[in-house]
């Protein structure tokens, strides 16, 4: 008897930046930001004044840390006028929309003392990226950067399990399950659009809505609650992602992928490419010809 084991699609988009640690003197502040992904900080020494908008200061000392969602307003400086303070963070995003909605629901803008497992676990994977980055000239070595991948999914891996154990205790999430539900059909209805209806590729927020049935108001404020981005940001991403598989993988021309993801012309198509990428759609597969491997995104801020 002959058996069949099928290995799953996994196309995870794990993107980083702006990871760093940083030792600040006395009085350092940064101004008010956000991004839109999640930003994770921990405290090597001294103590940390975050700020988050509509919310009590946050105090975090040695060993705390705290995950900031995406989309939230933060300032953070050192608690001390004299003293020094150092710091570890790290800017992250990927692909699985369930799990981020999760997280938004149950690990972000609350700190996490230093003993507990979060805490400890965040230390332990922004230490050892740390470690992997500490010489410049490795940084761009493919191996390094693997290590790095590696360190930040078994992280994520770690979290999901974390969230598992937040769930049983049943400390409540920001929205309700109809909205979950509602958040979750708008994302498979973009995907849908986007990957799978190459015969009408142009669409906006308004047609998911209709699709869906509900007002643009309700859909645009759900998805906001559940994921922590706009729909016109994640509908973005999805038709940047398509355009970069058609460019690397695919043998239509420029020209046939601007119409396959809906861009009302040429002009338009590369403007928004290049705003996403930081490289025209010629530049960009000029890169995969030569290199199969481009690292486009560390080059703008667009998805941050």
């Amino acid at each position: 008897m002959q058996s069949f084991i099928s290995i799953p699609t996994i196309e995870s988009g794990l993107y980083m930046f702006g990871g760093h640690k940083h030792t600040v003197n006395g009085s350092w502040s940064f101004f008010e930001q956000k991004h839109q992904v999640f930003e994770l900080m921990v405290i090597v020494n001294g103590h940390q004044i975050t700020e988050i908008r509509d919310h009590e200061p946050i105090d975090l000392g040695p060993g705390d840390a705290i995950i900031i969602a995406p989309g939230t307003y933060h300032t953070n400086r050192n608690a001390s006028a004299t003293s020094k303070m150092t710091y570890m963070c790290l800017h992250f995003d990927f692909e699985d929309t369930q799990i981020r909605s999760r997280m938004i629901g149950l690990l972000v803008n609350h700190k996490y003392a230093a003993e507990t497992p979060l805490a400890r676990r965040s230390y332990e994977m922004l230490d050892k990226i740390i470690e992997y980055s500490r010489d410049c000239k490795q940084q761009n070595d493919f191996d390094t950067q693997v290590n790095i991948e590696i360190a930040l999914l078994k992280y994520l891996r770690d979290l999901n399990r974390l969230m598992g154990e937040v769930d049983y205790k049943d400390s409540g999430m920001p929205y309700t399950n109809k909205e979950a539900k509602v958040g979750r059909d708008i994302v498979m209805a973009i995907e849908n659009r986007v990957n799978n209806d190459d015969s009408s590729p142009s669409f906006n927020f308004s047609d998911i809505c209709k699709e869906l049935a509900i007002s643009n108001g309700y859909g645009h404020r759900v998805f906001k609650k559940v994921y922590g981005i706009t729909p016109l940001h994640f509908i973005d991403k999805e038709k940047y992602e398509k355009v970069q598989r058609l460019l690397e993988y695919s043998g239509n021309s420029i020209e046939e992928i601007a119409y396959m993801t809906g861009a009302a012309n040429m002009s338009i198509f590369s403007k928004q490419f290049k705003k996403w990428s930081g490289y025209s759609p010629t530049e960009y597969r000029k890169q995969v010809i030569h290199k199969r491997s481009v690292r486009s995104k560390n080059k703008v801020g667009y998805f941050e």
